[in-house]
């Protein structure tokens, strides 16, 4: 039987008030993640449990088929429903060590030091910020200064810690700079008591810790610094341990390789002049993403990502290798030799192995969030 103008007007009626019991559920949810922030802040607990997450979305999705719903879709829905509790639920945090009288944060007024400017109030630490224009003031900000945390930009850390050779002797020094071996060793020979490098893989603009990677790159008394990597778990990062040579050699491709093509890529689109609009509204979800990661990189610190890709010291000889197997790619299409091409493609997707499927699977979740995002744009 056909379905009537007006039955289908009563049929979007029940789905507004569905729609509508949805969002009063979400109200109601969140009453109940903020009183677990709550009880987390109290004793201290991490306010991200990986093993508590991955055994709720197992139920659901579970549920899920029981109801004939995609389990897909409701792990969707509840990763982004926990995202939000997890930024939302924690206004303070319980602090790790009351016996810190004072934080110094130089450079805190700068991006990234916000953060644990912020990170370090709500947890009850009193913070002291230390500016260009507080040098002269120096001894006496540093003086009583349990922890002194350098998040100054790349170029300027070892000149900053270079001036820090009369803390208190149990005070920590950490540096939060992207490059880890020259830092750390400046650190280890201004000062003589605890010591600890640390790189925070996010940028400025993440709305909370969790899930965020910290790497930590030890220096001298673990021990005595241990409640500060606690402090970072109960905010919901994942500390990653490794040297830090193991650092600097990662973030070769982690970050030099990258933010260098991006700025080629750019640059050539900037050079070739096409019109971008019509790229955008032209291209696949993929090559938007793409695009996007591209675009990112531009409204943003130029000094910061100079820093990065030219004051590591392999930059070049990686980089230059990379050009290497660019021309060799090159004349693959020079030479018309598909076959090779073919050839080495499956080469790659060996070393890769069973990642790249993952890679697929997990990708397709972005490019739909890409489409749904098109469809907004254009119908705004």
């Amino acid at each position: 039987m056909p379905v009537s103008p007006n039955d289908l007007n009563q049929l979007r009626q029940q789905i507004d008030e569905i729609d509508s019991q949805l969002v009063e559920l979400l109200a109601k949810r969140a009453k109940v993640t903020a009183q677990v922030g709550k009880y987390k802040s109290q004793v201290g607990l991490p306010i991200y449990v990986p093993e508590r997450e991955a055994e709720l979305i197992a139920k659901r999705r579970a549920q899920a088929e029981q109801q004939n719903v995609s389990p897909v879709l409701v792990e969707d829905l509840l990763r982004r429903i926990m995202r939000e509790s997890y930024h939302t639920q924690n206004v303070d945090y319980l602090c790790t060590n009351p016996n810190i009288k004072k934080i110094v944060v130089i450079g805190g007024a700068g991006a990234l030091g916000r953060i644990f400017v912020d990170m370090f109030e709500r947890s009850g630490f009193s913070v002291q910020l230390l500016e260009k224009d507080d040098w002269p003031n120096a001894d006496s900000i540093l003086s009583d200064a349990g922890l002194v945390l350098v998040a100054v930009p790349i170029k300027l850390t070892e000149s900053i810690i270079s001036k820090l050779t009369n803390l208190p002797l149990d005070c920590i020094l950490v540096d939060i700079t992207s490059t880890k071996q020259k830092p750390l060793a400046a650190m280890m020979a201004a000062h003589k008591g605890p010591v600890l490098g640390l790189h925070p893989m996010f940028g400025p603009d993440v709305p909370s810790l969790v899930k965020q990677v910290v790497v930590v790159c030890h220096g001298r008394h673990p021990e005595q610094y241990e409640w500060l990597l606690q402090q970072i778990r109960i905010w919901g990062g994942i500390l990653q341990q490794t040297s830090a040579k193991e650092h600097d050699d990662a973030m070769v491709f982690i970050q030099v390789m990258r933010h260098f093509c991006s700025f080629v890529f750019g640059s050539h689109l900037a050079g070739e002049n096409p019109d971008l609009q019509q790229l955008i509204s032209l291209s696949s979800p993929i090559y938007r993403l793409e695009l996007a990661m591209v675009g990112r990189l531009f409204a943003q610190d130029p000094v910061l990502y100079a820093d990065i890709i030219f004051d590591n010291k392999d930059s070049l000889a990686v980089l230059t290798e990379f050009s290497v197997k660019f021309n060799q790619a090159l004349a693959l299409i020079e030479s018309n030799n598909k076959g090779e091409f073919i050839k080495q493609f499956f080469k790659i997707g060996s070393w890769f192995g069973d990642y790249s499927k993952q890679c697929l699977v997990n990708s397709r979740k972005l490019l739909l969030k890409a489409d749904d995002d098109r469809s907004l744009s254009e119908d705004v």
